[in-house]
């Protein structure tokens, strides 16, 4: 661990805009920004950072034409590229947000890569897929209706395990790659004494450069908690 950074968490922004400014289909930019997910993953694992957690589908976008694009990467990406990470770098894999209306061979992709790193404890890498932070208040809302006596409300711990993150802890640092200066609806709960980054650089050219030049201004950092 690298002085006391648990978790990374990042908004994997402009795979779209890296096409066009490249003159590339949108196939390619997805493509090339998945690719860059494993790398991520690896710069992740030698820093011995144990968690981290990436925006990957926001809920508002799953209805957008280009989903159907994220479907066949998934389709012929995604169980070799992470089950590589699962057997070869005991990469423990959750996926969360909304599983309604996914495809049936997705669910089965999903399920299968959490299943088979669910005994891995080298990095735990969280997945937010069709995820919005409004749709994962409204699910928390009706656990405590649903639960309501089990629940002790005094109880930090009990309430951080009605959210997705669970009892992990929260992200150190925040990244969001591709320009813009906002959250957009991602694990907010989770971010209330995060140190937030913001890069204009394109999220398939995100570099190990650059990760660790963030790195080290987060650990420049006095983190304050409070005024």
């Amino acid at each position: 661990m690298l002085n006391n950074l648990n978790h990374i968490a990042l908004i994997l922004d402009g795979n779209k805009r890296w096409a066009k400014k490249n003159n590339f289909t949108n196939l390619y930019g997805y493509t090339k920004g998945f690719e860059n997910i494993k790398n991520l993953v690896t710069y992740t694992l030698s820093k011995k950072i144990p968690h981290l957690t990436i925006f990957a589908l926001s809920s508002e976008n799953f209805n957008r034409s280009s989903i159907n694009i994220i479907y066949d990467i998934i389709y012929e990406n995604f169980s070799n590229t992470f089950n590589d990470l699962v057997k070869e770098k005991d990469v423990r894999i959750k996926i969360f947000g909304s599983r309604k209306n996914l495809p049936k061979k997705i669910l089965e992709i999903f399920e299968n890569i959490e299943l088979s790193s669910s005994n891995n404890n080298q990095l735990h890498l969280n997945i937010a897929f069709n995820y919005g932070f409004k749709d994962e208040i409204k699910n928390v809302l009706q656990l405590i209706i649903n639960n309501h006596n089990n629940i002790n409300f005094d109880n930090d711990t009990d309430i951080k395990k009605l959210f997705y993150l669970g009892s992990f802890p929260d992200p150190d640092i925040l990244i969001r790659t591709g320009g813009y200066n906002r959250l957009s609806n991602f694990i907010m709960y989770n971010l209330t004494y995060t140190e937030l980054f913001f890069t204009q650089t394109l999220w398939p050219d995100f570099s190990e450069k650059e990760f660790n030049s963030i790195i080290n201004q987060f650990l420049k950092i006095d983190r304050k908690y409070g005024l």
